[in-house]
């Protein structure tokens, strides 16, 4: 599904405003389709990382305390957040924020426990590698929530992309809902197009979240006038 372009009837305040996403592309990228099928008929089989082994060994363990409850998984969280928001607003699930970086998650929730609701998990992994370790586990979510991933806006760097990486396969063998939101018209529309390859039906459209929004990113970008836009896709 092809968004039309947005334009904004906010101008930027001011240098410190957040940039839109430059990029050659302005359409979903010629080869997405191949490689969508590509990935989807031979999934990742990258090594996984002891880091991330570890974190996901541990993170297993706590949630099998009280197994009965849904999970959700917040990937690419940042500095936690985003996940902390999701923790409070879904009390009956597990919430688990994923970041590769220690560094940001330090300066999240991580940085005054006290604060953090007791379904809340936050682990340093790579996401992908994470995906496939949920899924050799036999995991399968209520909801996946990708919010504003690098957007690898060079059209070379199209499988840096969760769409056109080769653990796309695993995002979808985890089930559930899974919600993106990007503010970049093309990432949603590749993200929406490569759901379809999947035979799977989507929606796409603007995110309207008022004052209540779920992370700093997107925070930054609706003050700074950007279109936000939201794919969701429920995976029985």
């Amino acid at each position: 599904m092809v968004l039309p372009p947005h334009r904004s009837s906010r101008p930027l305040a001011d240098p410190m405003d957040s940039r839109t996403v430059s990029s050659r592309q302005s359409a979903p990228h010629p080869r997405l389709v191949e490689v969508v099928r590509r990935h989807l008929a031979s999934p990742s089989r990258a090594p996984v990382p002891a880091h991330t082994r570890q974190a996901f060994e541990r993170v297993a363990a706590h949630i099998a305390i009280d197994p009965a409850r849904p999970i959700e998984i917040d990937s690419g969280c940042g500095t936690g957040a985003s996940t902390r928001a999701l923790a409070i607003a879904h009390p009956d699930a597990w919430v688990i924020g994923i970041d590769r970086s220690a560094a940001r998650l330090e300066r999240g929730p991580l940085a005054a426990p006290a604060s953090m609701p007791p379904n809340l998990l936050l682990v340093r992994a790579e996401a992908a590698a994470f995906w496939r370790l949920a899924c050799v586990a036999g995991w399968r979510l209520r909801r996946h929530w990708l919010l504003y991933p690098n957007p690898w806006p060079k059209p070379e760097h199209l499988m840096r992309r969760w769409h056109g990486h080769p653990a796309f396969a695993d995002l979808l063998a985890l089930g559930g809902e899974i919600r993106l939101r990007t503010n970049w018209r093309v990432y949603a529309e590749e993200f929406a197009l490569a759901l379809g390859v999947a035979s799977l039906e989507e929606t796409i459209g603007p995110v309207v979240a008022g004052n209540a929004h779920v992370s700093p990113f997107e925070a930054k970008y609706a003050a700074s006038g950007h279109a936000l836009f939201e794919v969701s896709a429920a995976i029985g």
